[in-house]
């Protein structure tokens, strides 16, 4: 009897690990010169028991991968095409191809996100006239061909659509410039069961404000809390979201149901980004999310997007250097640190991809017996530009390189990111390719993972104080 006690207990322990996991989805971007193929994305879910993932694009290609998985899957409609869709016969055509399709061939399609935050204040309302007008027709499209009861749509909302208050989440509220039109798309959502999805970033509100006090952004308690009429906040998470809750409240749609579409915490590329306190805030965030009592004013399961599956070598660093390292898992799907994703705090390092086809184990480094230094500094400008060298800056994991590593480093990243093309590192004499690993402790050099099909994408731009940088640092 006491075997069998023994294994009940552990079935039990196992059913609620699998219960607690499937609050949790991730988010995964391909914003990369080289992504996994996504039958290996799909196996990393399943090995890590979760079981849902948000999209932000359709491709077809990617989306049939996660057919008879038990996946659910968001797809995501990206800014730059909602001008089609203000146009019913373009959102027909779409929901026939993206949706229809992929229903029957046995992927659990469950939300369509439309846009991706589309009232960033940087977009100064590019996008104000298209987003309601694409949202309503995408949800007509799926009502009329029968799918309205089983998918909604929806928007993916920053959470600077709403002021938040020092004086609590109570004082918070739509944006005034937005206001009229958030109304108008809340009660919207509301009027067809449609969730409300927000984008809450903790890391960024420390970023952002120097003044932020670092508590508040854990889950620890150890933060001075804010009293809101008689509720108490200990963490920036609760009381975004139930400044939201007010904003709902306000906007005439008290009930309507939320999802966090994007929470994380990025590794590399500034001080406040790094692994140890990336732990730190999923180990608190995933037992808050095992509780299931949500917030004082939204208790209760909430529905979650981790953000990001892996690293992303080609996101735009516009926002900062960081944008490139939200990934739990790096840039060839190999974990970063151990966590446990069912909030029992019982930590260990996730299942990563399998079988990665790697290019051949060289890398690019600075040639010391070059004579033309005068040509570094270009030549450091031209590769940081045209790859990733965010972790090299100060607080990143590579910022204790010498003088050669930083060169050495720009020059790996620029060979990697061009498939070990060897004219990548020629630098007029300056690089050589080798075959001893030059990776340190705290600093990976990467080696480049065969391309599946991913597309190249715009976002390299925007280095040059982080170039400047490293220029002086060569010199030095």
């Amino acid at each position: 009897m006491a075997l069998v006690a023994v294994l009940i207990w552990a079935n039990f322990l196992l059913l609620m690990t699998a219960i607690h996991v499937e609050c949790i989805g991730v988010n995964w971007g391909t914003q990369a010169t080289a992504n996994l193929h996504p039958s290996m994305v799909v196996q990393m879910l399943k090995d890590n028991n979760i079981n849902k993932i948000k999209l932000f694009d359709s491709d077809h290609w990617t989306v049939k991968y996660f057919g008879e998985t038990g996946i659910e899957v968001m797809l995501g409609i990206p800014n730059d095409q909602l001008s089609k869709f203000t146009h019913y016969d373009n959102v027909k055509d779409w929901v026939k191809h993206n949706v229809s399709s992929q229903l029957h061939d046995g992927v659990e399609i469950r939300y369509v996100a439309v846009g991706n935050e589309p009232f960033l204040k940087n977009y100064n309302g590019s996008f104000a006239q298209t987003i309601f007008p694409a949202l309503k027709n995408v949800q007509k499209a799926l009502n009329e061909a029968g799918f309205g009861d089983k998918i909604k749509a929806t928007i993916p909302q920053n959470a600077d659509v709403y002021d938040s208050s020092s004086a609590g989440p109570s004082q918070g509220n739509f944006r005034a410039d937005i206001r009229d039109l958030m109304i108008q798309i809340v009660n919207f959502l509301k009027d067809n069961n449609a969730p409300f999805l927000v984008n809450i970033y903790p890391f960024l509100s420390l970023y952002q404000n120097p003044d932020f006090p670092v508590e508040f952004a854990f889950f620890d308690g150890g933060a001075k809390p804010v009293q809101d009429n008689n509720i108490q906040y200990t963490n920036m998470f609760d009381a975004n979201l139930d400044t939201l809750v007010w904003s709902l409240r306000k906007a005439g749609a008290p009930n309507i149901p939320i999802i966090v579409g994007e929470i994380g915490w990025p590794t590399d590329g500034n001080i406040h980004g790094n692994i140890k306190m990336a732990q730190q805030f999923y180990n608190g965030f995933f037992k808050k999310m095992a509780s299931k009592k949500g917030t004082p004013l939204y208790p209760g399961h909430i529905e979650t997007y981790l953000f990001s599956l892996t690293d992303e070598n080609q996101k735009s660093i516009a926002p900062g250097n960081f944008e490139r390292h939200w990934g739990l898992f790096r840039y060839d799907g190999q974990p970063k640190f151990a966590m446990d994703f069912s909030g029992q705090g019982s930590n260990k390092m996730p299942v990563g991809a399998k079988n990665v086809q790697y290019l051949a184990s060289k890398w690019c480094v600075y040639n010391a017996g070059a004579k033309n230094m005068d040509l570094i500094p270009a030549k450091i400008q031209y590769a940081c530009e045209r790859s990733d060298c965010t972790s090299l800056i100060y607080g990143g994991s590579c910022n204790g390189l010498s003088m050669q590593g930083n060169i050495s480093y720009a020059f790996n990243m620029y060979f990697q990111m061009n498939n070990q093309d060897v004219e990548a590192c020629d630098f007029q004499g300056l690089g050589k390719i080798v075959q001893q690993n030059p990776s340190t402790s705290e600093c990976l050099f990467q080696v480049a993972i065969q391309s599946t099909g991913s597309r190249l994408r715009d976002g390299i731009g925007g280095m040059s104080f982080l170039v400047a940088l490293l220029i002086s640092l060569a010199l030095y």
